[in-house]
């Protein structure tokens, strides 16, 4: 089974567990996962008996790498062809916004790769907690994506523009740098997630939504780990200043020619560089805009919006040959449809950014 699903009995109610279980492909979602989950959340929303709920993955590798980015190439160069990779983006989106509103809280349990759709679904929990292991990212500028899943909506959370450098590197944090800007909240000392479920076990939990967060809040408190000197050292502790600086100003081709042409000595800098520098041009445009126009938006209509940024790159050729390069033959030499970013053309990026849905054309029914 690829998603398990378990109510485990406390002294009284109930948690809901959800095991993201296929350790093969480092736990990457699949339509029947997002599905599961989906439906399982709907279901325990109106369980009075299910109090807390829980998401983690399996395997020593990964909480969630993404979407089965093998299944998204099949799906894309088959017979029906952006009509069934779209379905499984509109499912993910849904399940996405289902668990940013969740009405009970919510627990992700993060370790080893935490990327792409793996970070929106983690992201979305009301208490995310890291183990010493985990790496965050979101790459999908170097297969002709963008960040996805509510990145528009975490991204610009993010302290100065951070969120631009993410995007446009997939710059790969640790659990240390996650903690320093908000992208979790807790650091757990090692992966057993035993112990900690046992101790939700052991609780009372009343159904009482703010009475169980306060439980649930002091809980967690006591798994964190008592050394953070023991957590690797931060990338962004030494970075930051950089980055800030090189980001700053309102031209992205001067942004990007600034950041590839800054002499910043680290192994971790160049890994983003080159993530950078080989990345799809019209992927870059679009970081740049959907960040600018999701600042003046709700949840709500940044979901609308990157559904409908989904729906061009499906439809364009730069999505496929980048999975392909990356992923399929690896020969890490994407042809993209535009050498550099001066030649894509605004239209192309503008194209992106429609239709703007409503509560009545809105494919997700997200105004249901």
């Amino acid at each position: 089974m690829s998603v398990e699903v378990q109510e485990l009995p406390c002294r009284e109610g109930h948690v809901g567990l959800l095991t993201l279980n296929k350790p093969s492909t480092l736990n990457a979602l699949t339509e029947d996962m997002i599905v599961t989950i989906r439906s399982s959340l709907e279901r325990w929303a109106d369980d009075d008996r299910i109090c807390i709920i829980v998401i983690r993955g399996t395997g020593a590798k990964s909480f969630c790498a993404g979407g089965d980015i093998q299944l998204l190439y099949r799906s894309l160069t088959g017979a029906e062809k952006p009509e069934a990779a779209f379905s499984v983006f509109r499912h993910e989106y849904e399940l996405d916004y289902t668990l940013h509103r969740f009405p009970k809280p919510v627990v992700g349990i993060g370790h080893g790769i935490i990327m792409g759709g793996g970070l929106g679904l983690f992201s979305a929990c009301r208490y995310r907690l890291l183990t010493p292991d985990a790496t965050l990212a979101m790459p999908e500028m170097s297969i002709g994506l963008f960040p996805d899943v509510g990145a528009s909506w975490f991204l610009n959370r993010l302290p100065g523009r951070l969120g631009l450098f993410m995007g446009l590197t997939g710059a790969r944090m640790n659990v240390t740098d996650a903690l320093r800007v908000g992208l979790a909240d807790i650091a757990l000392p090692n992966s057993d997630h035993q112990c900690l479920l046992q101790s939700l076990q052991e609780e009372t939990w009343s159904g009482r939504v703010a009475s169980d967060d306060s439980r649930l809040s002091h809980l967690l408190s006591k798994f964190e780990t008592p050394d953070y000197s023991a957590l690797p050292a931060s990338h962004l502790e030494l970075h930051e200043r950089d980055i800030a600086r090189l980001c700053a100003g309102t031209s992205l081709p001067e942004i990007i020619d600034q950041l590839l042409t800054a002499r910043v000595d680290s192994e971790w800098w160049q890994a983003c560089m080159k993530t950078l520098k080989g990345g799809c041009p019209v992927s870059a445009w679009l970081i740049w805009h959907q960040l600018k126009k999701a600042q003046q938006m709700t949840l709500k209509d940044v979901f609308r919006m990157e559904l409908a940024m989904v729906w061009e790159c499906l439809r364009r050729p730069d999505l496929t040959e980048g999975i392909r390069a990356r992923l399929i033959d690896r020969d890490q030499n994407p042809q993209w449809s535009y050498e550099g970013i001066k030649e894509v053309p605004p239209s192309v990026v503008d194209a992106h950014f429609l239709p703007v849905w409503d509560d009545e054309t809105d494919p997700m029914q997200l105004g249901k």
